[in-house]
């Protein structure tokens, strides 16, 4: 069953989810199906935010060995620069599904409170319990280790157009995220507020994203489903008639880590059908050439 084609939303409303449960062969169907029946279920939808630069680039999905990451997108650019610690060792470039997350809670905040100063304590790691990343143990380590990195590094945007800097040598916070010692049970994990970048805050309030909280957490610690999702909330609702976008610009978009332009095809054809779960008014159409984007309903309802 193509669950793209067979409009999986359609097939729960009419037929219900038991049914469509029944339709699902493989995993990743049935992985499709409970996705699709938990953003049709939520009543109130709460929404998250992300500054649209990243709707056009992403971070790394796995460890780096290159102290700076580069990647292109629809005429931009992204330039992470690692930052280094106290005896000069490299931090490593921020990359994965906790780096994405701490920064759209972030971003989220900053939005909804119109302020740079962004109050941590007990509220991110709820956030992040909600988002499906208890925090405790080993994800404790990996949520700490993303924090030290997107602390440390710094962030250049530039526009293809004349190579022109959208943002110069910014960075995600003034000062560090910190968390606190694991030891006993801690009523708060990080510390009671931290300041996002002047520059990176500014073009977050001029050109932010707005996202559905319900469908980042459908999605869960899946890197790129997180951008493909995060791409087709910016795009498509912008769009006046159809674009089709070539398998080369994806990949150069979204092919980190794969070697091979046909490998990397199934593992985002994978996501798109899984991120497309999770805003159902998208409409999109795949061909030899690529994905052909259509003008769509936005992925949050304006109020």
């Amino acid at each position: 069953m193509n669950l793209i084609m067979a409009e999986v939303h359609r097939l729960i409303a009419q037929k219900g989810v038991e049914e469509a449960r029944r339709q699902a062969i493989t995993k990743h169907e049935r992985v499709i199906v409970e996705a699709a029946y938990q953003v049709l279920s939520e009543e109130a939808d709460k929404l998250g935010f992300t500054y649209s630069g990243f709707a056009l680039t992403s971070l790394p999905h796995k460890p780096q060995t290159d102290m700076v990451w580069r990647r292109e997108g629809h005429n931009l650019t992204m330039l992470v620069q690692s930052g280094v610690d106290r005896s000069g060792a490299a931090l490593g470039v921020p990359y994965g599904s906790y780096a994405r997350f701490i920064l759209l809670f972030l971003q989220s905040e900053a939005i909804k409170t119109g302020s740079r100063e962004i109050e941590l304590g007990r509220s991110m790691r709820v956030w992040l319990g909600n988002m499906g990343l208890s925090i405790g143990g080993t994800t404790y380590r990996l949520v700490n280790e993303q924090a030290r990195r997107i602390s440390g590094c710094t962030l250049t945007f530039y526009a293809d157009r004349d190579h022109k800097e959208i943002m110069r040598r910014g960075g995600f916070v003034d000062g560090a995220i910190t968390m606190a010692d694991m030891a006993g049970d801690q009523p708060s994990l990080w510390q009671e507020r931290v300041l996002l970048n002047e520059e990176f805050h500014r073009a977050l309030q001029n050109h932010p994203v707005p996202l559905s909280e319900a469908a980042l957490r459908a999605i869960g610690p899946r890197s790129m489903v997180l951008d493909i999702y995060i791409w087709l909330a910016y795009r498509l609702h912008a769009l006046k008639t159809d674009v089709e976008v070539s398998w080369p610009s994806l990949y150069a978009q979204f092919g980190a880590g794969y070697g091979r332009l046909r490998d990397f095809r199934a593992g985002f054809l994978a996501g798109l059908e899984l991120a497309v779960a999770v805003y159902p008014e998208a409409r999109i159409g795949l061909d030899d050439h690529g994905v052909v984007l259509r003008p769509s309903r936005p992925a949050v309802a304006k109020s």
